[in-house]
């Protein structure tokens, strides 16, 4: 009997795979437990046609991600803090932060656990951030912090 796997199994293959395997194996315990289907022809044109689906969306989604790259390579962020006695900044400026002026400012929305700010940000002055979007593609974004 020939079935397609829909989860990986242990010592028989992973996801996506069609195994040969006994009709008892195959129909009472990977059928039975919702690990493989039997691999009929529909079923496996179901399949590659999800897995079509699936690579497009991937790719425009990768193509969105470069576009926000672009932008945000190109774009600078200003925020506005208000100062010490000192000349350095009351705390420090945060993720959040940075992910709500670039939505107010910019109207680009990030996520910000995707923002990656090496040391603490507590004076004025300009830095460079990053930003994780995905799929292995980093954005760059300059930020200025000026002082009220």
């Amino acid at each position: 009997m020939k079935v397609l796997l829909i989860k990986d199994v242990k010592d028989l293959g992973k996801k996506g795979e069609i195994k040969e395997v006994k009709d008892g194996y195959g129909q009472n315990f990977l059928i039975g437990k919702g690990f493989a289907l039997l691999a009929t022809n529909e079923v496996m044109r179901k399949y590659e046609s999800d897995q079509r689906k699936k690579a497009a969306a991937e790719a425009e989604e990768i193509a969105n991600l470069k576009t926000i790259e672009k932008k945000l390579g190109e774009l600078k962020l200003t925020v506005k803090r208000k100062l010490g006695a000192n000349g350095s900044l009351f705390g420090a400026v945060t993720k959040d932060e940075i992910a709500h002026d670039l939505k107010a400012q910019h109207n680009i929305e990030i996520d910000k656990k995707t923002i990656e700010i090496e040391h603490a940000i507590k004076t004025t002055g300009d830095f460079d951030v990053s930003i994780k979007l995905g799929h292995g593609i980093h954005a760059v974004l300059k930020l200025i912090i000026l002082g009220e």
